[in-house]
């Protein structure tokens, strides 16, 4: 995506109204998205990498699938997960059953894999939310309309 491209989708995604239309819109295309190419393309991956995070339920303990933008780290074998929630006020129910089950799967640009995520705290929440700013500036946006904070959490790739 070209530069402007990308600073007008940034500032559009850093808007109120995109977070209360958003979280009903976009989803829903990727699942479906996702589902028609064999997990091959995710829409919004078009702006953000992003995977389909396949967690147990915490109460319920079925398989729930979200896609999520995502950050990928250097190393091919971790990503990040920003609990945004597109700047509403709770946590994503997806970060909740992380927090419960941390064994998951992710579908990454057409492969499945198996991961365990943890959340970031301290020192290494701070770096990394640094890193995740530089990456996508809109969260710093969300961050301010929240009282919150947000959760991040680091996916490791079973070996």
């Amino acid at each position: 995506m070209a530069a402007l491209g990308v600073r007008l989708v940034q500032r559009v995604s850093s808007t109120r109204t995109f977070a209360r239309v958003a979280p009903h819109v976009v989803p829903a295309l990727d699942r479906t998205v996702h589902r028609l190419t064999r997990g091959k393309v995710l829409l919004s991956a078009r702006m953000l990498p992003g995977v389909i995070l396949t967690a147990t339920g915490a109460r319920s303990g079925l398989p729930r699938r979200t896609p999520l933008a995502c950050m990928p780290e250097e190393d091919g074998r971790t990503w990040i997960l920003v609990g945004s929630n597109f700047g509403r006020t709770g946590h994503p129910a997806w970060t909740r059953n992380l927090l419960a089950r941390p064994e998951a799967s992710i579908s990454w640009k057409g492969r499945d894999i198996t991961v365990t995520a943890r959340l970031l705290t301290g020192e290494e929440r701070a770096a990394v939310w640094r890193a995740v700013l530089a990456f996508w500036p809109p969260y710093a946006a969300y961050q301010e309309r929240v009282t919150r904070q947000i959760r991040l959490f680091r996916l490791t790739a079973a070996p």
